[in-house]
């Protein structure tokens, strides 16, 4: 698809390119946002690129918090832990989720991660094949539908240019091995990528070792100059993966490597098998671009939890052990139609988005006699279907100076519940949440190098399933749980300064109603309910800075106030207005300075701070202390004839601090805390072999 330009955006890339090879390059395009091609540096909102280069060269390649520290607004907490996935939060969405990734929109190729309820895993991601990540934030994320507070976008490489293969490997701390194999090529007809990984580790804490296995693959196909479709399949293999779980603060202090005692007791542990097929089309008309996508997988996970036996005497109780199988499917279409106006450039994109899974879900108890740890007696059966539809309407003008962008988008997302009941009564029931969430904004360039912006959007966010699995008023599924709605504005800046240079700068804030909070939190199962009334403001920064041929900055700071603004009961306690929302820092700040002296050669260091967490709605028990932390990396690649090779060395936290690397908020027996590991090295080789 051609991109959108403009005078501005010309005069950026004239601009950019006018000096030498260490000058500070324009702003790449995106579609996040607009969904067409456009310059970052135009849109009235937030949105970052990543490109592959800055997210996985010199890192393990395991985890997307390696790749998303460098953003504004988002905070990732890695918790060590495999079988409860990364936290994620965008400008303080998502900072509740107990586990996986919540109110943020994930998307791989255009495929959505996230199921239709808004609960999604970043670890079904493949970096290894990433071309690049885009993350928007803001009012523009409600054109993603309901449950997007944010938006994170993966996009894969195409198979391109002559055929190559690629194999490395990787020795790390706490029993840590990672190898890799990998082949890839194409031409003007068709292009390949196949990826394999296996990764395994110890933990840095007891009882925190796992294993995962990925496979993805990709086939391009160029029918004609103006169509494209590619085929996309990917699989996750993850056994028996142990979760440690979190450690009150006096288990910390005491031994920080340590698990939950429970979680030893029961071997609690999590076994994940993720495939899924994709398929992507677009073609190109003399009118306008018709864009398609369809894609299906199953989903497995067992997980073995720690709820005690003698909670499970409750009849209510669905035991304490989790295994459902998932189908899931669903398609996106959109056509986006360009009119050439006087004045200006107009661009309608008009789009239907559907989602659909379907759980087969049992529950077990968790002991058998007085064995532990083990299958035991059927407690719960159930069949559970969650369906979205969505049609949207975007528009994009190009006015002059100025870039005006809108959007409509209709969002239904139903609920159907099948309860096969044994002995705690029948569930069964469905519900249906719908809302129109509109957005709008404008940019203005003052100068060819500096945009001024604003924008604004209305956005919903359902419940998931785990949230209204237990939230009834005895304790079954919560079909009267109401989603939460949200006012976002946001306005800012971003220039170029000079030819070496580019600061972004945005104020924002948040008013919700209806937030979704913890009503109670007992034997191993949490109740929600509709009592929070929040507002989320803050600044954003972030600069890219070239400031010698050879070296090169990065800075990203996050000033974030996020409060309850109405008192509501949690648990019997009364939550006071003012009080912090757990799990979101007030401040957040990455730097990062590079250095590449010759050809095949770089190093970087990074530092990371992150101030105290709240983690838990009272804002009275220990707080995870404020951290400091600093990594380094060393980079070399050298080439012979088809043969290149390549070796890494990387230190993290190179000082050696203690930390809290996240948190469990609410967690009703007070363990809150999950240690983040000591210093760390990793080392790793590669070479590729290119068939010419």
């Amino acid at each position: 698809m051609a991109a959108l330009s403009s005078p501005f955006t010309d005069a950026l890339a004239e601009q950019a390119a006018s000096g030498n090879d260490g000058v500070y390059q324009a702003p790449p395009l995106v579609i996040s946002g607009s969904r067409y091609q456009a310059s970052g540096f135009d849109l009235p909102f937030s949105v970052d690129r990543i490109d592959a280069q800055q997210a996985i060269l010199g890192k393990p390649g395991v985890n997307l918090s390696e790749a998303l520290t460098g953003v504004p607004g988002l905070v990732v907490q890695n918790r060590g832990n495999y079988a409860q996935d990364l936290q994620v939060s965008s400008r303080g969405f998502g900072a509740r989720a107990a586990f996986g990734i919540r109110g943020i929109k994930l998307l791989a190729d255009g495929i959505p991660v996230s199921s239709p309820d808004g609960q999604g895993q970043a670890g079904t991601f493949d970096l290894d094949t990433l071309d690049h990540i885009e993350v928007l934030r803001g009012p523009f994320a409600s054109v993603y539908g309901s449950n997007s507070g944010g938006v994170i976008q993966l996009f894969s490489r195409d198979g391109e240019g002559p055929a190559r293969v690629s194999a490395d490997t990787s020795v790390a701390a706490w029993g840590t091995t990672r190898n890799r194999l990998s082949a890839e090529g194409g031409n003007d007809k068709a292009g390949f990528l196949i990826n394999q990984s296996h990764f395994e580790t110890d933990g840095y804490r007891d009882h925190s070792s796992a294993t995962l296995d990925k496979t993805f693959a990709k086939l391009t196909f160029y029918p004609d100059d103006d169509s494209k479709l590619a085929l996309i399949f990917s699989d996750l293999n993850q056994n028996d993966t142990e979760d440690p779980q979190g450690l009150t603060w006096a288990q910390y202090q005491a031994d920080r490597r340590a698990a939950a005692p429970s979680a030893v007791l029961y071997n609690t542990r999590k076994t994940i098998d993720h495939r899924q097929l994709g398929l992507n089309y677009q073609r190109e008309f003399a009118a306008g671009t018709l864009e398609g996508t369809l894609y299906s997988g199953t989903r497995r996970v067992i997980q073995y939890q720690s709820i005690p036996a003698a909670v499970q005497a409750n009849p209510n109780q669905s035991g304490g052990v989790i295994d459902f199988e998932r189908t899931f499917y669903g398609g996106s279409t959109r056509w986006i139609q360009p009119f050439a106006l006087e004045p200006g450039n107009l661009t309608l994109t008009a789009g239907l988005d559907y989602d659909f899974s379907r759980d087969d879900r049992q529950g077990y108890e968790n002991f058998s006699g007085s064995q532990l740890g083990v299958r035991g007696d059927l407690r719960r059966d159930e069949r559970d279907e969650i369906a979205s539809i969505a049609p949207y309407l975007q528009l994009g003008w190009q006015l002059g100076k100025a870039n005006l962008q809108a959007g409509l988008r209709y969002n239904e997302v139903a609920f159907d519940v099948e309860d096969h009941y044994l002995g705690n009564g029948d569930d069964s029931g469905d519900t249906r949440y719908r809302d129109l969430t509109p957005s709008i904004g404008a940019s203005y360039a003052l100068t060819p190098t500096l945009n001024i912006y604003g924008s604004w959007s209305e956005g919903l966010e359902t419940p998931t399933l785990n949230e209204l699995s237990y939230s009834g008023t005895d304790g079954g599924f919560g079909f009267g749980l109401e989603p939460a709605s949200s006012e976002q504005f946001e306005v800012g800046v971003k220039t170029l300064l000079g030819t070496h240079t580019r600061l972004n700068a945005a104020l924002f804030q948040i008013d919700t109603e209806n937030e979704l909070v913890v009503a109670e939190a007992a034997g191993g199962r949490t109740r929600y309910q509709n009592a929070g009334q929040t507002r989320r403001q803050g600044l954003e920064l972030s600069l890219d800075s070239q400031l010698s041929d050879t070296l090169k900055a990065r800075l990203a700071y996050t000033r974030l106030s996020a409060v309850y603004s109405k008192d509501f009961t949690s648990n019997g306690t009364t939550i006071e207005a003012g009080n912090r929302i757990p799990g979101v820092p007030a401040t957040s700040l990455f730097g990062e300075l590079s250095w590449t002296p010759l050809e095949g050669v770089s190093t970087a260091v990074e530092g990371i701070y992150r101030s105290k967490l709240y983690v838990e709605d009272s804002n009275i028990e220990k707080t995870a202390p404020s951290n400091t932390l600093f990594n380094w990396q060393a980079r070399f690649e050298q080439k012979l004839e088809r043969l290149t090779f390549n070796q890494v060395l990387r230190v993290d936290n190179l000082l050696d601090r203690e930390y809290i690397g996240s948190i469990i908020v609410g967690d009703g027996n007070g363990r809150y805390y999950e240690p983040g590991p000591e210093r760390a090295w990793y080392v790793g080789a590669g070479v590729e072999y290119r068939f010419d």
